[in-house]
């Protein structure tokens, strides 16, 4: 399998850096949501601990996500409708934009609440604001209101996902599947074979 994706798949890279990140986004989003139920003790905050190291893990990947996708061609898209080509990169963007603004606003919380981030106990990054009791409440509503719009967007990619392998019969799901080759080719649906042999 190709390391980098070309015109008709993806490569290795871009293969690995998405399933890594969404189960990344999984494992935090699933943390974030226990960890409100735990009463304030050191058992909530070793979950916090870990769901901030989640988080800056999740930022740094998007980073080299964003990075390494400039650096290599994109694979052509299976849809032949030009307005779902165009809410497909409204949607990956959409996704780009949440997963770099809910850990920037979950470091930025925990900076107002003086509260500093550990990473897996390597090393401590530095405060991004200074102490601020109201700031802290609103970057609070900020990432709880991220939280759901993640949710949404990896919801709706999910079912276009989907929708593209059981209705269009493309390969836009299988050639994102580990261990597909990056060569799998679009296989049109059966609809339009037949429209075709007419």
């Amino acid at each position: 399998m190709a390391i980098k994706s070309h015109k008709n798949g993806f490569g290795f890279a871009t293969k690995s850096l998405h399933w890594v990140m969404a189960l990344l986004i999984l494992s935090a989003f699933t943390i974030g949501w226990y960890m409100d139920f735990l009463p304030l003790g050191m058992a909530k905050l070793e979950w916090m601990s870990r769901h901030k190291s989640l988080g800056v893990t999740i930022l740094t990947l998007t980073i080299l996500r964003i990075v390494w996708r400039l650096c290599e061609p994109t694979p052509q898209a299976l849809s032949p409708h030009k307005l779902e080509r165009g809410a497909a990169k409204l949607g990956h963007l959409g996704l780009y934009g949440v997963m770099i603004a809910m850990p920037l606003s979950g470091w930025m919380m925990s900076s107002a609440a003086n509260f500093p981030v550990s990473v897996f106990g390597l090393f401590t990054l530095p405060n991004l604001v200074g102490p601020d009791k109201e700031l802290f409440e609103t970057l609070r509503t900020v990432h709880w209101a991220l939280s759901w719009t993640i949710v949404v967007l990896v919801g709706t990619h999910i079912a276009a996902a989907l929708k593209h392998h059981f209705i269009d019969r493309d390969a836009t799901l299988r050639r994102m599947l580990p261990g597909s080759g990056s060569d799998a080719p679009s296989r049109p649906s059966t609809r339009k074979q037949k429209e075709s042999s007419l």
